[in-house]
């Protein structure tokens, strides 16, 4: 259901109810529910969607001109509405109850800095709960000592739904108090009916001598007693909850110590689980017992030695004991962690951040890092956030799956650990906490009423998470930079240096995910980033390319590839080497897509060296060199032209080549040779949707190289020279092959031949011999009867003499 159907049923539902829970008579053991007008004005009031002052007053008004109606309801209905749709898990239930328990324990706590004897002496005095599940009984019982309730609190607060009690006491206090953890949730208690179909509520104030019993099963009426065992809680709740017979699993200690430590672990009061064990014990061994062993004894030892005698009367000396297995019940303290989030950060120590961390991820490494920030303005939190050392497993499988990293609590009760607009996508790795003690949750306490209230949160949090990863590459430094070592130990900005090294590694890829998904953070996030250059197998930062830039150099010059070295040989950066200008190596396939959304950097435009029309301040000299190779070489670009119309689009005199003699490059808005491996490799791959993507590639010739002088010479002899068609055809298509590209499947078989021809040629081998005849193979011999003829005349004999 929406989270809008929710509130809006919600707020219906505490305008009929909160009016239908009134008492009809003070002194009735069963007290009805009933409702009328003025009672839901004044429920309207404290409703979210309370009308303004002017629609009050015109409702108000209305009541003088006109007939007066009671609402109706059906009270079963409406509660069942509550109970069941207002929560997505049964196991809630606990969480509010402790909630709550820990609502009251705050309050009695806070009268008491104000009022001695409060408190009470003795057990009374300990700010403590307790769990216990009697599986006999069927019953499940949370006690706490906190502020109680007196027969009138427990009609106003159980009785009235949405009746919140930690509000009323905010209000009685509000004066010059700092109530702003007591918490404020009015159907939390209801929640118990998801369980239970009845629920009894024992509970003693300091305000009544007497202690009373509240009980009811969810239907339209609930009672109240006076209990007649007297005040035996001293003061404080006992809620007992008589389970349904198919939520009998939470009476199970292992299932009640994990609720208790998913949802309430960081609660300011202990809570004590009663626990059942069986323990080993050594006892005596009793007098009958020992007699009836010796009877039972086999008397085949009588005669042992004298030695044997000696040494067994001294062991019948020695007490006898045997080992019987015994059960003993005990409290056990369950949440034992405490909320390192509520402390100055100036407090905690490294060790305290560590084993934190280590307790919320169950990781068994320290964090690579970690921020401990309290945010304060629109909405106030506290939160720690932690960089794992290394990715799990399962990080890059699926980037869009829904993690449980981040916990959001209320109050150090812990709320949900499903996001999806918390943190972006591309930050999903991040763990930690987030704490607000103003967050407005609906009556589940599942889901915000506000998402802009999320949103708010949520922006904080990335900018705070990008600043702790910037001081982490910040400490990061280059080879020419490092500091000597002081006496042989590693210096704290080292020690940072090698830090971001590990994250990039680690989670780089996310972060030029969040490049392509975060706009308004893509200027922080390429500051992150990190790649290899020519100059530099090391990875380094966009800024070190920048400072390390030529003072003519105007732009960022990278390459996409499989790897540093086949790049560094690439025929398409070869110009740039030889100016020595640094070029940015991109070997990751996610590459292609982030610098689609990353165009420029401080002011300096990244540029795609694999790609026509190679921009670079050119000389006068050089432009008019240009030209001159223009004119000269006409014939042979024209030539080009007719014969691999089908196959380019365009052919020019390169600015790329140094060395080599052509080089096959990408039009501006065509798929790079990287980027078409990365398409072509998609699961579900259609190439006829992105035919159009796969743009006619352009042929550049270097004007110097001896084989393009000689292939014009040839051109001005004869244009129909087949020797410069084949030769050009098979320059073209080792330089498709050499930019990155696949040779299209009518190449392939045409490539292999012209290999053929070439090693055929090489060797001085006709190309139109005959294949070699086969070897003559001997036939096998026929197998000699010599042997059998021997053994038919030796059987002749034995004959005879028979």
């Amino acid at each position: 259901m929406p989270r809008s159907v929710h509130f809006a049923l919600f707020a219906a539902l505490a305008v009929a109810l909160g009016a239908l829970a009134k008492p009809a008579a003070a002194a009735a053991d069963v007290v009805s529910r009933d409702a009328h007008t003025d009672a839901v004005l004044e429920a309207l009031a404290n409703t979210p969607s309370a009308l303004k002052a002017e629609e009050k007053a015109a409702a108000a008004g209305g009541k003088a001109g006109g007939e007066e109606f009671q609402f109706q309801a059906d009270v079963n209905k409406l509660m069942d509405i509550i109970i069941n749709s207002l929560y997505s898990k049964k196991e809630v239930f606990l969480r509010e109850l402790i909630s709550n328990a820990s609502d009251a324990l705050d309050k009695i706590r806070f009268m008491s800095l104000t009022e001695q004897g409060v408190l009470g002496e003795g057990e009374t005095s300990k700010l403590e709960m307790k769990i216990v599940a009697d599986k006999d009984a069927k019953t499940l019982t949370v006690i706490d000592r906190g502020v109680g309730m007196t027969r009138e609190d427990l009609i106003q607060h159980l009785g009235t739904v949405a009746q919140s009690g930690t509000s009323s006491f905010i209000e009685a206090f509000s004066e010059g108090a700092d109530v702003n953890l007591i918490g404020q949730f009015g159907v939390g208690f209801y929640s118990v009916y998801l369980v239970a179909d009845t629920v009894t509520v024992t509970s003693k104030s300091n305000d009544d001598e007497k202690q009373w019993i509240w009980e009811s099963s969810a239907d339209s009426t609930f009672s109240i007693r006076e209990d007649p065992e007297g005040p035996t809680l001293g003061r404080g709740t006992q809620i007992t909850l008589h389970l349904k017979e198919d939520c009998l699993e939470f009476l199970e200690e292992t299932r009640l110590r994990e609720l208790v430590k998913h949802y309430s672990e960081f609660i300011n009061f202990p809570i004590y689980l009663y626990t059942t064990k069986e323990e080993e014990e050594e006892v005596p061994i009793e007098d009958d017992e020992e007699g009836d062993e010796e009877e039972s004894a086999d008397e085949a030892d009588e005669g042992e030695e004298d030695g044997e005698d000696e040494e067994d009367e001294e062991e019948d000396e020695a007490p006898k004991t045997k080992t019987v297995k015994k059960i003993v019940n005990d409290w056990e303290l369950i949440n034992d962690a405490k909320a390192l989030w509520t402390r100055a950060p100036s407090e905690i120590e490294e060790t305290e951040y560590q084993a934190f961390y280590k307790t919320l991820s169950n990781d068994y490494q320290d964090a690579l890092t970690y921020t401990h920030f309290n945010a304060e303005g629109e909405v106030e939190f506290k939160s720690i956030l932690y960089v794992p050392t290394e990715a799990p497993s399962d990080l890059y499988q699926d980037y869009y799956k829904k993690t449980k990293n981040i916990k959001l609590y209320v109050r150090r009760v812990m709320i949900t650990d499903e996001f999806e607009d918390l943190l972006p996508k591309y930050l999903a790795f991040i763990k930690g906490v987030v704490d607000s003690d103003s967050l407005p949750l609906n009556v589940s306490r599942e889901m915000l009423q506000q998402n802009k209230v999320l949103k708010v949160i949520g922006k904080k949090m990335t900018r705070k998470v990008l600043a702790m990863i910037k001081a982490m590459a910040d400490a990061e430094k280059d080879d020419d930079d490092d500091e000597a070592e002081e006496e042989g130990e590693e210096s704290e900005e080292a020690k940072e240096g090698a830090k971001y090294a590990k994250f990039w590694k680690a989670f780089g890829k996310y972060i030029k995910m969040g490049i392509m998904e975060d706009s308004s953070n893509r200027t922080r996030l390429a500051k992150l980033l990190r790649y290899a250059t020519s100059k530099s197998e090391k990875v380094i930062s966009l800024e070190t390319y920048v400072s390390r830039m030529k003072e003519e150099q105007k732009n960022i010059y990278y390459i996409s590839g499989d790897d540093r070295d086949s790049l560094m040989k690439s025929p398409a950066v070869e110009k740039l080497l030889a100016k020595d200008i640094e070029v940015i190596f991109m070997t990751e396939p996610i590459d292609e897509y982030t610098v689609q959304h990353l165009t420029e950097f401080e002011g300096k435009r990244l540029i795609n060296a694999a790609r026509e029309g190679l921009k670079l301040d050119d000389s006068d000299k050089e432009k008019k060199l240009l030209d001159v190779y223009k004119e000269e070489y006409k014939p042979l670009l024209d030539f080009i032209r007719e014969k691999l119309s089908s196959k380019v689009d365009k052919v020019s005199i390169s600015k790329h080549l140094v060395s080599s003699p052509a080089l096959v490059t990408t039009a501006d808005y065509g798929w790079t040779p990287q980027m078409e491996k990365v398409m072509k490799s998609q699961a579900f791959a259609d190439n006829s949707r992105y035919e159009f993507m796969k743009s006619k590639r352009n042929f550049e010739i270097n004007p110097r190289h001896p084989v393009i002088v000689e292939l014009n010479r040839r051109v001005k002899e004869d244009e129909e020279d087949q020797t410069a068609v084949d030769m050009l055809t098979s320059l073209y298509m080792s330089s498709v092959l050499q930019a990155g590209y696949q040779l299209s499947p009518e190449d392939i078989g045409e490539f292999s031949k012209r290999v053929i021809s070439v090693v055929t040629s090489g060797l001085g081998v006709d190309p139109n011999a005959e294949l070699a005849p086969e070897p003559e193979i001997p036939d096998d011999p026929e197998p000699e009867e010599e042997e059998v003829e021997e053994e038919s005349m030796d059987d002749e004999p034995v004959k005879d003499e028979v």
